[in-house]
């Protein structure tokens, strides 16, 4: 798997979020949606590897998690989207929404409308929402 299948994934994430939004089901939009964000994330880690070069076996071994706020640690960008959302309060809201994923809601159900929609929009917002971010730099 390399940078572009992670992009390709997270983007085919959220239009199938969408889909079950419009179908209303809610517990897998959630669930998917956070799979966008931390295969975009990853994708942005990917970057960071250089060809020919040998990565840390620590580096490596931290990427492979679920949690999207170390993954956010991983990718460099935790100082900028600091910086950023001091800025603009609808991104720092939109990542306070979206870092409390866990890969556990796979094994939850029962999710709240709202909750979905929250991080649907936390997700996809135009300009602030945490995928366009993220877009930037991956």
């Amino acid at each position: 798997m390399n940078r572009g299948d992670l992009q390709k994934i997270a983007l085919m994430r959220v239009e199938e979020a969408r889909i079950l939004l419009a179908k209303k089901h809610f517990d897998g939009a959630y669930y998917l949606l956070g799979y966008a964000v931390e295969c975009a994330l990853k994708s942005r880690i990917a970057k960071q590897i250089k060809r020919y070069d040998f990565p840390d076996k620590n580096f490596i071994t931290d990427a492979y998690t679920h949690n999207l706020e170390n993954l956010l640690n991983q990718t460099g960008l935790k100082s900028k989207l600091t910086k950023e959302a001091k800025k603009n309060q609808a991104l720092n809201l939109n990542w306070a929404i979206v870092k409390d994923w866990s890969e556990a809601y796979r094994y939850k159900h029962g999710m709240a409308e709202r909750k979905a929609r929250d991080i649907f929009n936390a997700v996809t917002a135009d300009k602030v929402g945490i995928l366009p971010w993220l877009k930037k730099y991956w």
